[in-house]
């Protein structure tokens, strides 16, 4: 009896906590970082060192400052910085991108409570901004080294009429193409969210749903499915992204429509919008439904009865 010990729920523990889910997020990360210093060169590592380095300083000094516990030692200020700097073009000038890491860090996490309490992904949210107020150099794509490209125009931008060739889907899938250094390599990334997906750190639901609507629906609207499903941000985010803890339903159900709607939202905008791209902004809309979305899907208690 003594070594009895009461306490709130929850009353089941694991292993996993936010140190080694965050840690394992890194190393998903890895092979898309690889491929931005192959196809970019050195300075896509410049940005990327100094987004994680911005983002960890920020979330320290805003701690301290507020004389709250220090949280740096768990790597989600990491990611965010590292996740923010692949979804930026490699010539972004540095101290948009450290703008950019500011605002993830500080007006969408920390002002929200810290982790776990943001109403919406740091890294999409200071992007979708970053977009707004820096629209020249943030669609401001470099030609990757060492490939044979021609244009530095995105496919998605050739596919709604831009000047320049398409890729190979081949090129496509490596990463020989135009676009924010870290989207390009869908291998890269597919490698990554088959990491998570293996270590249990993710589900497949909101990926394949992600996915698989954005295949679908431009398939069925003759929009060059292959090439919308390789292009843009698609994998990044269904992978690293729309899967965020905090951000996302924690139901397979919830899961699965939070994916569908992401991927409906991204068509929408593809096809019908002013932006060739939709991925940042439908995380970020579905992002704002979630509260109801969990709501809708969330499980009855075993023995619960209706309040």
């Amino acid at each position: 009896m003594n070594n009895m010990v009461v306490s709130v729920n929850p009353h089941i523990y694991a292993k996993d906590t936010t140190q080694t889910i965050m840690r394992d997020v890194l190393i998903a990360l890895l092979p898309a970082v690889l491929a931005s210093i192959i196809f970019f060169g050195v300075q896509a590592l410049l940005v990327e060192v100094i987004c994680v380095a911005v983002a960890v300083i920020c979330e320290w000094a805003f701690e301290k400052i507020c004389n709250k516990p220090i949280t740096i030692t768990d790597f989600s200020a990491a990611v965010t910085g590292l996740l923010l700097a692949l979804n930026l073009p490699v010539d972004i000038p540095i101290w948009q991108a450290m703008f950019g890491a500011f605002v993830a860090i500080i007006v969408v996490k920390q002002f929200f409570g810290g982790i776990g309490q943001n109403f919406a992904n740091p890294a999409i949210t200071a992007r979708v901004i970053m977009l707004v107020a820096f629209s020249g150099a943030m669609t401001t794509w470099a030609i990757p080294a060492f490939t044979d490209a021609t244009s530095a125009a995105t496919p998605l931008a050739v596919i709604g009429g831009a000047e320049g060739a398409l890729p190979t889907l081949a090129q496509m899938f490596i990463g020989a193409r135009g676009g924010s250094m870290g989207e390009t390599s869908c291998l890269a990334l597919l490698i990554g969210g088959i990491y998570l997906i293996a270590r249990k750190v993710i589900s497949w639901h909101t990926p394949v749903a992600f996915i698989g609507t954005v295949l679908v629906l431009t398939a069925l609207l003759g929009r060059q499915p292959l090439y919308q499903v390789m292009a843009g941000g698609l994998f990044i985010g269904a992978f690293f992204m729309a899967t965020d803890y905090t951000t996302s339903p924690p139901t397979p159900a919830g899961k699965l429509i939070f994916g569908v709607g992401c991927g409906l939202i991204t068509v929408l905008i593809r096809v019908w919008g002013n932006y060739p791209e939709g991925v940042s902004f439908s995380i970020l809309l579905m992002n704002i439904l979630n509260p109801y979305i969990c709501d809708w899907t969330k499980t009855k208690p075993f023995g619960g009865v209706q309040a």
